[in-house]
């Protein structure tokens, strides 16, 4: 190992230039990730409802479709309009009650039955299908096109303008998430380090790595929008205590040796020696997110797995070529540290242990119950501002006409009219069902048949499948919608067991029901997968035991004031948080308890070895949590994306609660259960420490 620091010292020079030579291929691999901006395609592919998307995209050419709402527009400006939307690309077909009456016939003259579901407060609607996917980059350029060609009195509704609006939004904050990011961890090493030019190469060094780290992203094809907007600053946030390490350790070496190069050699052996039992945990914590049934939790595994290997292998390598080349200057502006050395936090904990843990015990059920009782959203329309245009759009569609949410019936296309008529009754008499329109139902509101357009029947049916429309008023993502599309399910497979219920609704059902899976299946991988690996590190039976508890009562915490404090959190935050919040910080356990079996094999009595493990680890755990915390919660205050700033606010708070936790109630119970982890770890029983407490 000292040989490697040899060589890396040796060949610094050659380093730093390769390192600055791939940021080119990386800045080119990230340009060319593509993004993606909707969270339904995460789904797994086995899902019925996404076997109904794929049918309606690949035999009905209808891979989307928007309702556009139409204000005080006449008969004759909508077929204009029509004519103009035709032309747009990737747009398939254009359908309004215009091309039924045409210009002869007055709205006046309409059925009520059919005036009262497509007019209101002298508005009406037409839908527009696309030929591609909701999310593809295809239909959101023909949305923006349509938004061109239309004035203040189309409103476009639909799940492709929502992912427009998201792809906007995300794309205008995600740099001001770095650079806030980035101030706020300065201000912190600035702080906690003795140089102000240190910081800011430790900042260049994780910098580097996050480059890597996205440009790499390349080989996935894609990433999610939320993964390009958190991994940059979870990256930031995670791995600079590797950075700090590294440079705290080069400081001490100095000390003991001669050359600045005999001393860096030596504190990148060291560094390699601490980081690889702490980044293994935490790799292991985010890889623990691809046992989601739901692939974005893969989606952000991998990337941040990948980002922490990244940081390490920067901090091993380009970061001692950085401290080599610039020492000089790092010297010239040295500082006394600012930060203390929490001497009587220490001395408090040693004294008062029994008293901290009597308060653990106590909040432990609070803080569970919260935990278990934190209400989620799945609407993603709520994460985003009331001002975007899809969400005035689809709040107008919900109090106009009662259009909340669309579920697309594909039933068999031989089946009689009377049938299919039959069933629709019976999807009709359901609560919240607002109306199902198929075109077997045409002629019951008016409408002879011979007046549908070739183009309309097309929409509604092709050689295999008749499609139905269903809309409910219930709203997305909701116990009454979900319920309702599950009796649905039940009524369509009596009349036809191939039928197939797609749409939105569905998608959304299917959804809440992957993710409530997901929620308790990945906490318990994280659990199982980062115990084994501790079992291993620590080589302790009982340790990995006690450090999780500390753990995942800070998570306990942390998900629970949301409970208390009356907020609802966006789905995907109360499934990831638990698992990012458990790698990224158990570092900080694991950095005091291996002080303290050193302490303890060296034959130190327990009081001691507590004491010196926790007095000469406080510094280094608040710098790398407050480092965590300042990545994390400026974007959490400023973001406008409440599925992102939630969860940066979540993991912003995490990463404080995690380091007074661990202050506080580790070194409690190693003081408590002292006998029982010198019975259970290797080397320690062989050292008769057991009655040398």
């Amino acid at each position: 190992m000292h040989k490697i620091g040899k060589a890396i010292c040796k060949y610094r020079r050659i380093i730093l230039a390769i390192a600055l030579l791939l940021i080119i291929p990386a800045l080119i691999g990230m340009k060319a990730t593509k993004i993606n901006y909707d969270i339904l395609v995460y789904l797994p592919s086995d899902v019925e409802t996404i076997q109904g998307e794929n049918i309606l995209s690949n035999d009905f050419n209808m891979g989307a479709f928007s309702v556009i709402i139409l204000e005080d527009m006449q008969t004759k400006d909508i077929l204009k309009l029509e004519d103009k939307i035709k032309e747009v690309p990737n747009v398939e077909k254009v359908i309004s009650i215009a091309d039924v009456i045409g210009t002869s016939i007055p709205t006046e003259m309409l059925p009520d039955k059919l005036k009262d579901k497509i007019y209101k407060d002298n508005s009406t609607i037409m839908l527009v299908t696309f030929k591609d996917q909701i999310s593809a980059d295809s239909t959101m350029e023909a949305v923006e096109t349509l938004r061109d060609i239309t004035d203040e009195r189309c409103k476009i509704s639909g799940m492709t303008s929502t992912v427009l609006d998201t792809r906007n939004l995300s794309n205008s904050e995600i740099a001001i998430y770095v650079v806030i990011a980035v101030i706020l961890c300065l201000i912190v090493l600035e702080i906690a380090l003795d140089s102000y030019i240190a910081p800011i190469l430790l900042l260049l060094n994780i910098g580097i790595a996050i480059l890597y780290n996205m440009g790499t992203n390349i080989f996935l094809g894609e990433i999610s929008y939320i993964t390009k907007a958190i991994s940059a600053v979870l990256q930031l946030g995670v791995t600079m205590d590797f950075a700090i390490f590294l440079y705290h350790s080069y400081m001490q070496e100095k000390e003991n040796f001669e050359s600045n190069e005999d001393a860096m050699a030596s504190a990148i052996h060291k560094t390699l020696l601490s980081v690889v039992g702490s980044s293994l945990t935490t790799i292991a914590g985010f890889l623990a997110l691809c046992s989601m049934n739901l692939t974005l939790g893969r989606d952000i595994g991998i990337v941040m797995a990948k980002g922490v290997f990244c940081g390490v292998v920067c901090v091993l390598t380009v970061l001692p070529a950085m401290i080599l080349n610039l020492n000089g200057l790092i010297e010239k502006t040295k500082h006394k540290e600012i930060l203390p050395k929490f001497e009587g936090v220490k001395n408090f904990v040693v004294k008062h242990y029994k008293a901290i843990i009597l308060v653990f015990i106590v909040l432990l059920p609070i803080a569970f119950y919260g935990y278990s009782h934190t209400e989620n959203y799945y609407n993603l329309d709520k994460s985003l501002p009331k001002t975007l245009d899809s969400v005035i759009a689809n709040t107008e569609l919900k109090e106009k006409f009662n259009m909340v949410s669309m579920e697309l019936l594909l039933v068999d296309k031989d089946l009689p009219d009377s049938t299919v008529n039959k069933m629709l009754d019976e999807i009709e008499e359901l609560d919240g069902i607002e109306w199902a329109l198929g075109f077997s139902k045409v002629s019951s509101l008016g409408i002879p048949r011979e007046m549908i357009p070739e183009e309309a029947i097309d929409v509604f049916q092709n050689d295999e499948y008749q499609m139905i429309i269903i809309n409910s008023n219930y709203e997305m993502a909701t116990n009454e919608l979900n319920a309702q599309v599950t009796k649905v399910n039940e009524i369509i497979k009596k009349y036809d067991e191939n039928a197939i219920l797609a749409g939105e609704g569905p998608l959304m059902k299917d959804l809440v029901e992957i993710s409530d899976h997901d929620f308790n299946s990945v906490n318990s991988v994280s659990i199982v997968i980062i115990f084994i690996i501790m079992i291993v590190v620590l080589k302790s039976i009982s340790l990995p035991v006690i450090l999780i508890i500390v753990i995942e009562f800070a998570i306990f915490i942390n998900m629970g004031i949301p409970y208390y404090t009356n907020t609802i959190l966006p789905f995907i935050a109360s499934i990831v948080i638990g698992t990012i919040q458990l790698g990224a910080t158990i570092d900080y356990a694991i950095l005091i308890t291996n002080k303290y079996i050193t302490s303890r094999k060296d034959g130190i009595d327990k009081k001691a070895a507590v004491s010196e493990a926790l007095g000469t680890s406080i510094g280094s755990i608040l710098i790398s949590g407050l480092c965590f915390f300042g990545a994390t919660f400026g974007v959490g205050a400023y973001s406008k994306i409440e599925m992102i700033g939630s969860l940066c606010t979540l993991m912003s708070r995490g990463a404080i609660v995690s380091v007074f936790c661990v202050v506080l109630i580790l070194p409690s119970l190693l003081m408590a259960f002292d006998k029982l982890i010198c019975k259970t770890t290797m080397g320690m029983k062989k050292k008769g420490l057991i009655n040398n407490e």
